[in-house]
Parts: C-alpha cells; structure tokens; sequence
C-alpha cells in the first residue's frame, strides 16, 4: 500500500474536527499549500437521485500510476500510528444563522467545590482536618461510601484520639454544604437531609413524606402503592401527591456539580427538501479551501537536483497528493451519503417508524466500492437533517421479517415499542409479552426476549417499575 493510498484512506476515515487539525497542520508543514482568498463555496447542491460520474472509489487510488520521482519517505508516513484528536472542547454547529451554543467553562470538582465552602465555615484545626478526609472520600455522585471507621482510621496517629460521634458531627455539617443532601451514606439519608432543608419552605405534607421515605423507601421502590396507603392511611391523590413531592428531590446531588465539558458535534453534510425532492451539500465550514501555492510553484527548476529545489519539488508533489485526497474524501462521502438518503427518504419524510432495514453490503453494492470503505465513511460523519443530526451509522440496522413477507427495521421497531410505552396506562404498563403481542397483530412477529433487548436499549425499565398511581 503506497503512502497516498495510506494517505487518503486516513482522511476518510477522519472526523470533521480532525479534518481540520489535519489540515491545520498540512498548511504549516508545507509551504506548498495555501488556503483560497475569498473563496465562494458552490452551494448548488446535489439531488440525491443524481448519479456522480466523476466520483471515485478509494481503490482506484492504489491502482494510479505513482510517478518516479515520488518520494517514499513521504512526510505522511507512519499513518495507522496517528492518534485521534481530542473534540471535548469542539462546538456543535446548528442550522440558520449557524451560531455556536455556549458552554459552562467551570471545571471545578465537587471536592475543590466542597472544600471552597469548608474554607468559609468555621472549623478548628481538629474539625478541618476531619472535613478534608471526609470530602476527599465523597463520590462524584455526592455519597459518602466509606465508613467512619475507615475514615477515623486514614486521619493517622496524629489525631488517634479523635472519637467517632466527633467524626460525625462534622459530617453532619458537610452534610448542609451545597450541594444539599451531599455526603449522605445511602439514598435514605440523602432524601431526609433534603426535606429538612426545603421544610423550612413549607413544603406541604413534611411529616408524611418524611415517614415515607423513612419508613417506607424499599416499598416504594417497589411500587407497592397499595401497602404504602394502608401504612400512611392515605388516598390515591394523597399518596401521588407525596410521590411527586420526593420526586423533586435529587437523588445524586454530587452530580449538580459537572466537570465534563460538552462534546459538540459538526454536521458533514446537510440534507435539506427543495422542490420536493431531498438534496444535499458539504458543510462549508469544515475545512478550508486550499490550492497549490504558485509563488512557490514557479521556483521549481525541473532540471535543478539541489536540496532547496529537491525540498520544493517533494512538498509540491505531496501537496497536489493532499489536495487530491481531500477531493476524493468529499466526492466519497457524498456518494455514500446520497445512496442513504435514497433508501431511507421515507424517515425523512415520517420519522423512525418508516426507518428501512440497510447494512453496509447494500450501500457498498451500490456506489461499487469495497464494505470497509463505507464503514470508514460513515463513522464519524453526521448528517444534518429537519429531524436533527445523524451519525450515518445510525441508518443501518437489522431487519425481522413481516407476515407479508416483507422486513422491518430494528429502528422502527424501537421507535413503536417507544410510542406504544409512552401511549400506555400508567396504572397498568404494557408488559414484553403484550408489545410482542401488540407488535404481532400489524404483521410484526417479534420474541419477547427481543423486545426486552430493544426496550433496554432504549433506557426503559421493566413494566412493574413503570408502574404509577396516575
């Protein structure tokens, strides 16, 4: 395998952002390259029923007659050893007036959070040396899971003398940091930390929610409503109204404190309606317009071996071979893009449950080029619909045959198992058995153990946790 060949089989494998790191780092290593002055991107789009003569698999590459002259150790070796970018600071690009979504630039952890506020309350020394053991030991989640013992153990012979009801107390102190409920040793205490802070609100039903949560949390985790009322001599619209209440408390109260920045995703092709038909375009604002640098160019004596014209003569050859991977990249992901969207118009036009069955092989069949090819184009690369953005992995999936003999995608399967749940009685939620029966009598025949699997992935839980009071 040649280095160009190596060369743009890893610029299509690239991500919008590290396509722009790429380039970045082409323009400053060859003086070859420039980027366009005042460039007017083509925005005529391409219908996606239109056959593009001048695309080209990344194939053809390895089978170009590679000129003599072209030198080996090209400054693009050692390709397979590049290592990804890091994105977790890129925006995500939107439609209109393309403008970018801010994002909290706080980085602070919930340790340096909580020891911000310990600084600010008065501790002894013996009290600040237990509360930065303490805080140290608290998840990211906010609970405390280690033992006061342990914790009285890590203090050292310094402070062996210090007694364990002296280590709670300063825990019971954390406990009323921001955020409220951090540092509770299990969700029971976490909840009536809680409501003794908001019952200084006047929160309705105080002492009941109390009860309820001490008392009662396992039952209600079981959604056994009907022993809860017995206990609580309470009503149907008294106990909802309870359990609505305890569902406005945080369960994890560490997690109000986030140190992950937001990973942002930019579109690499956007798919838009005209005239009835769906047409695509390039996202112009990924990468650069570049050209051969002429001033340059023209120094080059083809006669002339000397290092300084040799130098010359290699960036120049490994520029054209950049330009011309570039090129290719965006015809291939167009390609592929258009041979998608012309089997999946129907979830453009109606959403999830029109999604068809498609895998790699059909696609590749298709635009004639190899199935590692499409896998390399469609990983990482997301398409901006009226839907919302799309990896181009996420319009391949599965199929179950239909009674008519036809296939339905696993995706439009998931999306009526998500309609048939959100549609349900509360009271009495749709068990797998009865979506498998449901999904049966439209043609569908699907194994419980299958909709199980669907409804997991799609973060649902099981019917006798759905269950309400309303």
């Amino acid at each position: 395998m040649t280095p160009q060949l190596q060369q743009a089989i890893r610029l299509l494998q690239l991500s919008s952002l590290e396509l722009q790191t790429e380039i970045q780092e082409a323009l400053e290593s060859n003086p070859l390259l420039e980027v366009e002055e005042d460039f007017d991107y083509d925005e005529n789009a391409r219908k996606s029923n239109t056959e593009d003569q001048t695309s080209r698999d990344i194939s053809e590459l390895e089978n170009q007659n590679i000129p003599e002259d072209l030198p080996v150790d090209s400054q693009w070796e050692d390709t397979y050893d590049y290592q990804p970018v890091n994105t977790s600071n890129s925006n995500i690009i939107h439609d209109g007036d393309m403008e970018r979504e801010n994002q909290d630039e706080s980085t602070d952890s919930l340790q340096q959070h909580l020891l911000w506020q310990m600084r600010l309350t008065h501790f002894t020394e013996i009290e600040e040396a237990i509360a930065t053991t303490i805080i140290d030991s608290i998840e990211d989640d906010g609970y405390l899971k280690t033992s006061l013992e342990d914790i009285q153990a890590s203090l050292g012979e310094e402070f062996a003398e210090i007694e364990l009801d002296e280590i709670e107390t300063v825990l019971h102190r954390i406990q009323h940091f921001d955020p409220v409920g951090v540092a509770a040793r299990d969700l029971r205490e976490c909840l009536l930390i809680q409501l003794r802070v908001y019952a200084e609100s006047g929160l309705p039903h105080i002492d009941l929610m109390k009860e309820l949560i001490d008392k009662h949390l396992d039952t209600l985790a079981k959604r056994d409503y009907a022993q809860i009322k017995r206990a609580l001599k309470v009503s149907d619209d008294e106990l909802t109204e309870l359990v609505r209440s305890i569902q406005l408390l945080n369960p994890r109260p560490g997690s109000q404190i986030q140190t992950d920045t937001t990973e942002y995703i930019v579109p690499d092709v956007y798919a838009k309606k005209f005239k009835g038909q769906w047409v695509l375009s390039l996202n112009p604002d990924n990468a650069p317009r570049l050209q051969i640098a002429e001033h340059y160019a023209q120094l080059i004596n083809r006669a002339d071996n000397s290092a300084e014209n040799t130098y010359l003569k290699n960036n120049l050859q490994e520029a054209r071979w950049f330009l011309k991977s570039l090129q290719s990249r965006n015809e291939t992901l167009l390609k592929v893009t258009e041979a998608i969207i012309e089997r999946q118009k129907d979830f453009l036009d109606f959403g999830e449950e029109a999604m068809k069955p498609l895998v790699l092989a059909d696609i590749a069949e298709a635009v004639e080029m190899h199935e590692s090819t499409i896998s390399r184009v469609t990983t990482r690369k997301y398409l901006h619909t009226p839907r919302g953005i799309f990896e181009l992995k996420y319009f391949f999936s599965s199929h179950v045959s239909t009674d008519a003999g036809g296939e339905c995608s696993a995706t439009a399967i998931r999306a009526i198992i998500k309609k048939l749940v959100a549609a349900e009685n509360p009271r009495k939620p749709l068990s797998d058995s009865k979506i498998a029966d449901i999904l049966g009598e439209q043609g569908i025949n699907v194994a419980r153990r299958t909709i199980a699997k669907y409804r997991e992935t799609l973060a649902i839980a099981p019917s006798n946790e759905r269950k309400r009071l309303v």
